[in-house]
């Protein structure tokens, strides 16, 4: 990365949106690489970072495979192609991945959720899939306890060693 780059908080590749409420919901199986099909001015604002995911969600259209409700702001740099923030995206997986993502909806009731949006080393914008189910609240409640059980475990072996 460039300082130019540096000093307008641009990701060159790394994390451009996360949906860190995905794991908290969702008990994820598996997850799997995406491409998105994008605009010009949906990845420069992209690079900007200010997507969210938070509401998002991945399923079936007319037999391919759609990013709902993702949050991406349009750009703010004088471009003339104005686009929806909250269109729907298509992604881009192999035959194989999409028939599996699909069949694991049909016959387990799963929930295709996106986990983030990065870029590759390339520059190529990429969505992270999860295939997973709802968590209940009480295994809501469990996650909880556990994370908090491990966070002041780590503090007491900090304090001690």
């Amino acid at each position: 990365m460039t300082d130019k780059a540096k000093g307008k908080g641009l990701i060159s590749h790394g994390v451009a949106a996360q949906n860190r409420k995905a794991r908290f919901d969702y008990t994820i199986k598996e997850t799997m690489e995406a491409g998105l099909v994008l605009k010009g001015p949906e990845v420069k604002s992209l690079r900007h970072g200010r997507a969210t995911l938070t509401e998002a969600w991945a399923g079936e259209r007319d037999g391919e495979l759609w990013l709902f409700n993702a949050y991406i702001p349009e750009y703010q740099g004088g471009v003339l192609s104005r686009f929806e923030p909250r269109a729907p995206r298509k992604l881009l997986v192999k035959h194989k991945q999409r028939n599996a993502l699909f069949g694991a909806i049909a016959r387990e009731g799963a929930t295709i959720v996106p986990l983030q949006i990065h870029f590759n080393p390339r520059g190529i914008a990429k969505c992270l899939l999860g295939v997973g189910e709802g968590r209940k609240k009480e295994d809501k409640r469990h996650a909880i306890a556990a994370r908090d059980w491990q966070r002041d475990k780590a503090r007491l072996m900090r304090m001690k060693g």
